[in-house]
């Protein structure tokens, strides 16, 4: 039986994409993404309990991520988790986990997302409403969503 790894996480970002231009045009960019859960302990007092994630974007994803994420943005991600083993100088193993992206979607309105000055990644700045946050995924080099808009409403999905 085939095994199944899958990832889905709705956080902020902790810090702007690191991103790496290497041979052969790759690009990668590396993000922290913090998830929050909220409960009551016991005595009442709410908790906040935040997970950090490190996520790694390869090709077009990266160059997205480049161009319109920053610090403190909200994203939803759907990646699988990815494991790195190594030496250290001093001979110690060490091994990291990161979840590689394989989709995301940038969340909130533009006035929350103040690294996204245009009304989309190439779309017409004059269309009628902005268009939502643009969608990075697997295939790396997505056009805009030109699709006409059916109706106007302030839903912000």
């Amino acid at each position: 039986m085939a095994g199944v790894n899958k990832v889905i996480l709705l956080g902020n970002l902790g810090a702007d994409p690191e991103v790496k231009y290497l041979e052969g045009d790759n690009v990668v960019a590396n993000l922290r993404l913090a998830t929050t859960e909220s409960y009551k302990d016991r005595n009442g007092n709410r908790v906040d309990q935040t997970e950090w994630h490190d996520l790694e974007l390869w090709g077009g994803q990266a160059k997205i991520a480049e161009q319109y994420l920053k610090k403190g943005m909200q994203i939803y991600v759907e990646g699988k988790i990815k494991s790195d083993t190594w030496q250290d100088d001093q001979g110690q193993n060490r091994k990291r986990t990161k979840i590689r992206v394989l989709s995301f979607t940038m969340l909130g309105s533009k006035q929350e997302n103040p690294g996204q000055e245009s009304s989309g990644m190439g779309a017409p700045a004059s269309q009628s409403r902005p268009n939502p946050a643009p969608a990075a995924t697997g295939g790396g080099n997505q056009g805009p969503d030109l699709s006409p808009d059916t109706e106007d409403d302030d839903l912000p999905f």
